[in-house]
């Protein structure tokens, strides 16, 4: 037996029939061309010399799309259990805590110094 037979048999073996494989390819081809479709738009939005407010937060959701793509499909949350969301979310709530610790330490539009 060939050592490509051997190894085609033994993916079936595992479920991995190529149809399967191809799908999760095909899956996978698709989120790069859209991580490269975000990529061009972010640069080309750079070129629209947008207000720093507007830049910033135009910038700031492309790059949560992009990491959001590359968590799901790359890092495989898109099948994980509904735990794995629990802990995602906690630290999304830690995450958006510490970026409004700044703000509650504004005192009259200067830091607070003791």
């Amino acid at each position: 037996m060939s050592e490509h037979a051997a190894t085609g048999h033994h993916a079936a073996d595992l479920g991995h029939d190529p149809a399967e494989i191809d799908k999760h390819v095909k899956v996978y081809i698709t989120v790069f061309v859209a991580l490269m479709a975000l990529t061009i738009i972010t640069v080309a939005i750079s070129y629209l010399h947008l207000p720093l407010t507007l830049a910033v937060t135009v910038a700031l959701l492309v790059a949560t799309v992009k990491g959001s793509l590359v968590a799901c499909y790359f890092m495989h949350l898109v099948s994980e259990k509904k735990l794995i969301y629990a802990v995602l979310a906690l630290t999304a709530v830690f995450f958006v805590a510490l970026l409004a610790l700044p703000v509650v330490t504004v005192h009259d539009g200067y830091w607070i110094h003791e």
